[in-house]
């Protein structure tokens, strides 16, 4: 099955969870990124119980804080 991750077309063999996608994916801190899965976003308590389906289009969206207070 064909879905689109971050812009780019990626195949699966079979259907797989959220969670199962983030590991093929080799995301690296997967504890700090929101999902947008097609024009929803998913909770991190929903990663396990979420399956990826044919034409999905999912982005791994981190937010950055910081910066220098004067």
């Amino acid at each position: 099955m064909k879905i689109r991750v971050n812009g780019n077309e990626v195949l699966l063999e079979k259907a797989v969870s959220l969670k199962e996608l983030l590991t093929l994916q080799q995301v690296r801190t997967p504890e700090y990124v929101t999902v947008q899965l097609n024009d929803g976003f998913i909770s991190a308590s929903g990663f396990e119980d979420t399956t990826i389906n044919d034409g999905d289009v999912i982005e791994f969206l981190y937010f950055m804080g910081g910066g220098q207070v004067k």
